[in-house]
């Protein structure tokens, strides 16, 4: 099969052995396959795939058509439509996955959605309900508002009753993103329109200082990505009055039990938003497997608003 392959630091497009479903798994023909941050930060060198993943193929979610199916798995048949996340590898002709990670594709997606939606729609709602515990009418500020995970948390929030704030550095992208539910402002002089009860960081560390002044008491920011930088200095004692709560994570390291369990929150919560198309996924643009290295140079020049997606087959 082929495969996007990362090699000293490099995108390029290379030949790999075919892989075959193990107990519990299924071998999917992948059609489409999002781009996100962590790949970025994987050419970087700055985040491997764990043990177990692909070590050389980019890749956390996909979309695509069951092939066949290993010993124990019964989830889904053959030629059933599904997408999932994975701790590495999608971004390939062929991919394994357990089952009981991957989705069904509603029939109201296209192949191409469908591959932009697992990652940024599991890990905003994970971040903003199972790890804030976002309640409606609370208020909300998203960093990165233009990209695939901002773009997704905006959605959610709006539909479940918070009051949504989004900073976006592009200017000619705020009207856009409003159409999404929020109130688009600059990234400078954020925390002079807090307060806010629930900040999703997706920029870094460089926010932590104006995040906690921006916070409302018994406050929540949850990180989630650190393009921008990992290290910051912050005086706890303006947390310790704001009664404020600091956590972060990742999704890709997870073991399979934990993974399961944000694909069935996904199921009951997100997936029938997309059927009904109250929620949408923006695609910033497609390229071709073998269009991969113009597809990670689109996506490192930053200014896109929504996901970028490689179609691998129709």
């Amino acid at each position: 099969m082929r495969a996007v392959t990362i090699r000293d630091r490099q995108v390029s497009v290379e030949e790999h052995p075919d892989p075959e479903a193990g107990a519990g798994e299924v071998l999917v023909r992948v059609m489409a396959a999002g781009l996100n941050g962590a790949d970025m930060m994987q050419l970087r060198g700055f985040y491997p795939a764990p043990a177990g993943a692909p070590q050389d193929i980019p890749g956390l979610e996909l979309a695509g058509e069951v092939i066949a199916r290993g010993p124990g798995a019964n989830r889904f048949h053959d030629g059933d439509r599904v997408m999932g996340i994975v701790a590495g590898g999608a971004q390939a002709e062929l991919a394994v996955v357990h089952e009981r990670i991957l989705m069904a594709v509603p029939d109201e997606l296209d192949p191409v959605c469908a591959g932009a939606t697992p990652e940024v729609f599991t890990t905003a709602y994970d971040a903003l309900f199972t790890q804030a515990g976002m309640k409606p009418g609370e208020r909300l500020l998203v960093h990165g508002g233009a990209g695939g995970v901002g773009t997704a948390a905006i959605q959610i929030a709006h539909a479940a009753g918070a009051q949504v704030t989004a900073t976006v550095r592009n200017p000619d992208l705020h009207d856009a993103v409003s159409e999404f539910g929020a109130r688009v402002i600059a990234p400078e002089g954020f925390a002079e329109h807090g307060p806010f009860d629930v900040i999703l960081e997706l920029v870094g560390a460089p926010n932590l200082p104006d995040n906690v002044a921006a916070l409302a008491l018994q406050g929540r920011i949850v990180v989630i990505g650190i393009g921008a930088g990992a290290t910051a200095e912050l005086n706890l004692r303006d947390l310790m009055q704001k009664r404020g709560r600091i956590q972060a994570s990742t999704l890709r390291p997870r073991p399979l039990e934990e993974k399961a369990l944000t694909a069935r929150a996904l199921e009951r919560s997100v997936l029938p938003m997309l059927a009904s198309r109250s929620v949408r996924v923006p695609v910033a643009a497609t390229y071709a497997l073998a269009e991969a290295r113009q597809a990670y140079d689109h996506f490192a020049g930053g200014g896109k608003l929504g996901k970028i997606v490689l179609t691998i087959a129709d």
